[in-house]
C-alpha cells in the first residue's frame, strides 16, 4: 500500500488497493471509497461528541484539518485544558473500535490514519489468510500501536467482549450480503451510547424480490414498490431496534444512507426500560396498493400522555378499506419497518460542516457533500415517498417537471422534499387524495386519451373522479431545493459500463 502522501487523503494507491482487495473493479471501489470516507467522517464527529466532555481534543494531521470543536474551527485553541488526540496515535481514554469483518484491514487502517481520539482498533476476520494480510498491511502503514489484527468468529468475539464487560465504543459490520447473523451480538457488545455501523448489500432481498427471505433475516416483509430503497433502510433499523429491545436497549439513528447497491446505517445504542416500551409505536406496517401505488402506514403501537408519564397500548386500524379508495385494487401488506426519522439533523449538519471546512480530506468529498446536503433537506417525519414517473405512468399522462409538481404541493399548503434514495422522489406530508387531485388537474391541461383506457384500469377509475383541489403549477422560488440550485453532485451516474457488484467468489 502507498503511504499518506497519496493525494486525496486516503493514503492508499489505486493499484495497491486493487491488489489488497483481490482485484476488485475500480467502479466498485469508488463506491466502497465513498462508504469508507463517510464512515471516517461520521466516526470523527462521533469521537468529538464522546471525547470533548472529557477534555480530549483533535488536531491537524499532515496539513489536513480535522474539525473538532463546536465552533466549527478545524484547529483547536492554542491554550486550554485537556489532551490532544491526533490520528495515528493511541489516545488514553479514547474510543475502542471493532471492525468485525475486516478482510484486508483497509478500513481499520483508515480509521487509525484519519480518525482522531482512538484508543485501539481491533481488525477481526475468520480467515487465516486475511489475518496474515492484515498484519503485513498494518506493519507497512506503521499503525501497529493502534490496530490489532485478530482471528476469530465475529459473533463469538462480540459475545466474549460482552461477557468480559469490555464493550466496544464503535462496531463496524460490513459483510458480503446480509449482516443478520451478527446483529444480535453487535447490539450487546457495543457500549452505552456507542456507535453501530451496519451495511447491507443484499438489496435484492430488501427491495422486495424475496419477501420471505427478508422476513427470515430481518423480521419484516419487503415490498417491491418505488420506495423500496428507503424501505430497506427502515427494515434494517427495525431489525436492529427489535433485537436491541430483547436486552432492554434501543437504537437512535444518526445517519441512514441508501447509495448504489447497498444501504448503510449509523445508530447509537442506549439502555432504558422506559424508552424500550415506546419501541412498538416506532414501527409500522405498510399497505401498498398494487394498482396505483398508493401507500398507507399502520403503527403497531400508540403512546398517550397519562399524567406526568405516558401510557402505551395497541394501535387501532386499519387505515384502509378492503380495496384502494382510488383504483379499487387490492393492497399488499409489508413491514413492520422503522417509522421514525432516519437521521439526526443536527448530527448530519455537523458532519457536513466538517466536510466543508476540510476540503481535500476525502477523494469522494464532492459526492458526500451532495448526498448529505439532500439528507438535510429531507422531511424527517414523512416515511417513504412517491416518484413522479410512477404517478404519471399510473394515469398514462406525460410527466410534469419536478419544479412544477413541487410548486403545486407548496401552493396547496403542504411540505415537500427530495429523497437521497431516489432521484425522482417526492416526499410530502400531503395525503394521497391531494396527490391524485394534482395529477387530475395536470391531466386536464395535458389530456389523456381515455378511449384507450380499460374501464377497470387504475387510470380510468382515478380520472373518472373530478378533482376537489384546483392545483396551480405556477413555479415558486422555494420549489427549487438549495442543493439543486448550488449544482451539488447529488445523484452521480455510474463511473463505468457494467458497474456494480459481481458474482460471489467461488472456491477454485
Amino acid at each position: 500500500w502507498g503511504g499518506l502522501g497519496v493525494p486525496g487523503g486516503s493514503g492508499v494507491s489505486w493499484e495497491n488497493r486493487g491488489r489488497a482487495l483481490g482485484g476488485i473493479g475500480r467502479g466498485s471501489w469508488v463506491s466502497r471509497e465513498c462508504q469508507g470516507g463517510l464512515c471516517c467522517a461520521v466516526m470523527t464527529e462521533f469521537a468529538r461528541l464522546q471525547l470533548q466532555p472529557k477534555g480530549i481534543r483533535g488536531r491537524y494531521q499532515l496539513g489536513v484539518p480535522i474539525p473538532w470543536m463546536d465552533t466549527g474551527s478545524p484547529q483547536p485553541p492554542e491554550n486550554g485544558d485537556g489532551d490532544t488526540a491526533p490520528p495515528g496515535e493511541a489516545c488514553e481514554g479514547g474510543l475502542r473500535v471493532l471492525e468485525a469483518l475486516a478482510a484486508s484491514g483497509l478500513r481499520s487502517i483508515r480509521f487509525a490514519k484519519e480518525v482522531p481520539g482512538l484508543r485501539a482498533v481491533v481488525a477481526n476476520d475468520f480467515s487465516a489468510r486475511a489475518v496474515e494480510l492484515m498484519k503485513r498491511n498494518v506493519a507497512f502503514n506503521g499503525v501497529g500501536d493502534l490496530v490489532a489484527p485478530r482471528m476469530a468468529d465475529a459473533r463469538m468475539l462480540m459475545y466474549q467482549c460482552k461477557a468480559d464487560r469490555e464493550p466496544f465504543d464503535v462496531i463496524d459490520l460490513d459483510p458480503y450480503g446480509s449482516p443478520a447473523p451478527f446483529l444480535d451480538a453487535a447490539v450487546q457488545a457495543v457500549s452505552e451510547g456507542g456507535l453501530l455501523c451496519v451495511t447491507c448489500t443484499d438489496m435484492g432481498v430488501m427491495a422486495g424480490n424475496s419477501a420471505e427471505t427478508c422476513y427470515s433475516k430481518y423480521g419484516a416483509v419487503s415490498l417491491k414498490g418505488k420506495f423500496c430503497h428507503e424501505m430497506a433502510l427502515r427494515i434494517i433499523l427495525h431489525s436492529l431496534d427489535s433485537r436491541a429491545n430483547c436486552y432492554q436497549r434501543f437504537v437512535v439513528p444518526l445517519l441512514s444512507v441508501s447509495a448504489d447497491f447497498y444501504v448503510r446505517v449509523f445508530v447509537r445504542v442506549f439502555t432504558g426500560q422506559a424508552k424500550v416500551k415506546a419501541s412498538a409505536s416506532k414501527q409500522a406496517l405498510v399497505y401498498h396498493c398494487v394498482g396505483c401505488g398508493t401507500h398507507h402506514l399502520q403503527r403497531l403501537g400508540k403512546v398517550t400522555s397519562h399524567g406526568t408519564g405516558f401510557k402505551y397500548g395497541a394501535a387501532t386500524g386499519p387505515p384502509v378499506g378492503p380495496t384502494c379508495e382510488f383504483c379499487q385494487q387490492r393492497h399488499q401488506l409489508g413491514g413492520p419497518m422503522w417509522a421514525e426519522p432516519l437521521h439526526d439533523p443536527a448530527f448530519v449538519e455537523r458532519v457536513l460542516a466538517a466536510l466543508e471546512s476540510s476540503p481535500g480530506r476525502f477523494q469522494t468529498e464532492e459526492r458526500m457533500r451532495g448526498m448529505l446536503s439532500v439528507i438535510t433537506e429531507e422531511l424527517g417525519d414523512v416515511p417513504l415517498y412517491y416518484t413522479l414517473d410512477s404517478l404519471s405512468s399510473t394515469i398514462h399522462c406525460n410527466t410534469p417537471s419536478l419544479l412544477q409538481f413541487r410548486s403545486a404541493l407548496l401552493h396547496a399548503g403542504y411540505r415537500v422534499s427530495l429523497s437521497h434514495a431516489c432521484k425522482n422522489a417526492v416526499k410530502t406530508d400531503a395525503p394521497p387524495a391531494v396527490l391524485w387531485d394534482i395529477m387530475r388537474c395536470w391531466a386536464k391541461i395535458h389530456p389523456v386519451k381515455r378511449e384507450r383506457l380499460a374501464e377497470t384500469s387504475p387510470a380510468s377509475r382515478i380520472l373518472a373522479v373530478e378533482p376537489t383541489l384546483q392545483a396551480s403549477f405556477t413555479l415558486r422560488d422555494d420549489a427549487n431545493p438549495s442543493s439543486r440550485k448550488r449544482g451539488l453532485k447529488r445523484f452521480p451516474g455510474n463511473p463505468e459500463a457494467f458497474w456494480g457488484p459481481k458474482a460471489k467468489a467461488k472456491a477454485g
